[in-house]
C-alpha cells in the first residue's frame, strides 16, 4: 500500500534491522521524514481537566506542558484558563503501511488514501513488558470484546490471595475498552481504555492503548489484513521545505546509543539544510518529545508546512 513516500529517505541498513530484541544499537536505519503533524494551539481548560489528562489527550508530557506555560507542578488549573500547547510530532519516514507505531514516541500514525495521515497518542509496554517491534497485519476486529486475563496477571492475583480471573466481559471494567484490533505480532493488540489518563505513557503489559475516541476512529479506518509496523526510533528528523525539524525522546527500552550520533549520521549522509547545532543540543538535552525547528537561521515560531491533527477543529490555532 503506497500511502506515503517521503522525498528524502535514506536507509543505511535493512529496515528489518529495527526488529531486534532489547539491546543497545548505534547502527539503526536512518529515516528522514518529510512530514510533521500537530500544531501550536491555545487550549482552554475545562472542569475536571488536569495536566495529565490534557497531555494524554494531545500527546505532550506533563513536564513539557509545565515548561511551555511557565507553570509550577503544584499549581492547580482553573476552568477557563488558557494553555499554550505545542504538540508537533515528526511522522516516521520511510514507511508506507496503513498503521505505524513508534514506541519511544508513543504515537500511532494512520495513513489513508491520497497521503492522508492522522496521529494519535498511545500507551505502550513498560520496560518489563515491552511492546515487540516488527511488521504485522490486522487479523481481526472486535467491538465490545471480552478480555482474556494473561497468565502472569492470574499468577499475581494468586500471590495476593485473590481468586484468579481468567476472562473479563465487555463493560467499564474491561481493560480493552470497546474496540480491539488483534495483530499478527504475538500477544499484542491495539485497543481502547477507560483509563484515559494512562495514554501517552509507557505502562501497558505490551499492548498498544488509545483514547476511546481515537480507537473508534482507527477501527473505522483500517481493514482486515491491512499492514502495519511497530518501530523503535527515539530520534526523528524531518525536512519540510527548507526547514529541518528534530524530535528526541527518552530511550525507554535502552536500545539506542547517543542520540547526537544518530543526528550527525543523518546530517552527514542526507542532503539536508545546514543545522544550528546549538538548537540541536538543546533539543537533545531536553528530550521533550516535540518537533522543533533546528535549521540554521530558522525560527521555531513559524508553523511547519504540513500541519494535520485530528483534534484541530476542537482547539484554536495561534
Amino acid at each position: 500500500m503506497n500511502l506515503l513516500r517521503p522525498a528524502a529517505f535514506l536507509a543505511i541498513a535493512a529496515v528489518g534491522a529495527v526488529h531486534v530484541a532489547a539491546q543497545t544499537r548505534t547502527d539503526a536505519p536512518l529515516r528522514l521524514s518529510d512530514a510533521v503533524v500537530g500544531s501550536v494551539v491555545e487550549y482552554t481548560v475545562k472542569p475536571g481537566d488536569s495536566l495529565t489528562s490534557i497531555g494524554a489527550r494531545m500527546g505532550v508530557d506533563v513536564s513539557t506542558l509545565l515548561q511551555q506555560n511557565g507553570l509550577d507542578l503544584l499549581a492547580a488549573l482553573q476552568p477557563g484558563q488558557t494553555l499554550t500547547v505545542d504538540n508537533r510530532h515528526v511522522v516516521p519516514g520511510g514507511v508506507s503501511d496503513a498503521l505505524v507505531v513508534n514506541i519511544p514516541q508513543r504515537m500511532l500514525f494512520s495513513f489513508g488514501p491520497g497521503d492522508e495521515m492522522r496521529g494519535y497518542p498511545v500507551a505502550v509496554g513498560r520496560p518489563t513488558s515491552q511492546t515487540p517491534t516488527g511488521s504485522f497485519s490486522v487479523l481481526s476486529k472486535r467491538v465490545k470484546p471480552s478480555c482474556d486475563v494473561p497468565s502472569s496477571i492470574q499468577e499475581e492475583m494468586g500471590r495476593n490471595d485473590r481468586d484468579p480471573v481468567t476472562s473479563v466481559p465487555s463493560g467499564p471494567s474491561n481493560a480493552l475498552g470497546d474496540r480491539w484490533l488483534r495483530l499478527s505480532l504475538p500477544n499484542v493488540g491495539i485497543h481502547g481504555t477507560s483509563a484515559t489518563q494512562s495514554i501517552y505513557a509507557v505502562q501497558t503489559d505490551g499492548c498498544i492503548r488509545l483514547h476511546p475516541d481515537d480507537i473508534r476512529d482507527v477501527f473505522e479506518r483500517v481493514a482486515l489484513e491491512d499492514a502495519g509496523e511497530v518501530i523503535y526510533e527515539p530520534v526523528l528528523m524531518a525536512q519540510v521545505g527548507d526547514r529541518v525539524f528534530l524530535e528526541v525522546h527518552l530511550d525507554v527500552y535502552g536500545r539506542r546509543g547517543d542520540p547526537t550520533l544518530t543526528i550527525r549520521r543523518i546530517a552527514a549522509q542526507c542532503p539536508i539544510p545546514e543545522l544550528d547545532w546549538a538548537k540541536v543540543r538543546r533539543v537533545v538535552e531536553s528530550h521533550d518529545g516535540i518537533a522543533a525547528d533546528v535549521t540554521a537561521g530558522g525560527s521555531d515560531a513559524a508553523e511547519p508546512t504540513i500541519v494535520r491533527w485530528r483534534d484541530a477543529g476542537k482547539v484554536r490555532a495561534r
